[in-house]
């Protein structure tokens, strides 16, 4: 029965049969299938590699699977997942520069390398200048930089799912398009 109606079920109600024992385990199944894809893209686009977004995508519902019922709906259900994902995002990447251990220069080299390491990278391929692109930027504009660009995301709901100013927000994308557009036009 939850599965037919699902399709029409907001968020709120979602939560609400979350918070059930008897549907609790059917609701976030569903809840699952309406953010899986959305936020796979998500971390795709910050990890590059698809081997590490399915493996930090299921963090990211285990930690919801432990934690949803915490959930206080001051935002919404969409930007809590967000919010979960980009800061599994960020723990993965500072600990693959733990473990690399790499200088700065070297660690920039390293993101990059991981765009070039998957299968069909073309560096004439404009899409594949632009993953270089945003891999050079420092993490926490990268995670600007793809909320807005490609999620197309209002910074109001960005300053949700970030926790930090519409003011902040405006400038790191600011100066992540700057430093995207540099590198494409110095690698033409």
């Amino acid at each position: 029965m939850l599965n037919e109606i699902a399709v029409d079920l907001d968020d709120k109600e979602l939560f609400r049969l979350f918070m059930d024992e008897f549907t609790k385990e059917k609701a976030f199944t569903m809840i699952v299938k309406k953010y899986q894809e959305r936020l796979y893209w998500h971390i795709r686009r910050f990890i590059v590699h698809h081997e590490d977004t399915n493996d930090i995508l299921q963090n990211v519902f285990v930690k919801a699977w432990k934690g949803l019922h915490n959930f206080r709906q001051e935002s919404g259900l969409y930007t809590w997942f967000y919010r979960v994902a980009t800061n599994e995002c960020l723990t993965y990447v500072a600990n693959e520069k733990k473990k690399i251990a790499m200088s700065l220069s070297d660690e920039d080299n390293g993101l990059s390398n991981r765009v070039k390491a998957e299968s069909g990278f073309d560096f004439k391929n404009i899409e594949w200048k632009l993953q270089l692109a945003i891999q050079a930027l420092p993490n926490r504009q990268r995670a600007v930089f793809n909320l807005r660009y490609f999620d197309e995301m209002p910074y109001e709901k960005m300053s949700e799912v970030l926790e930090t100013s519409v003011g902040s927000l405006k400038a790191s994308y600011h100066h992540a398009a700057k430093k995207v557009s540099e590198f494409m036009l110095k690698e033409n």
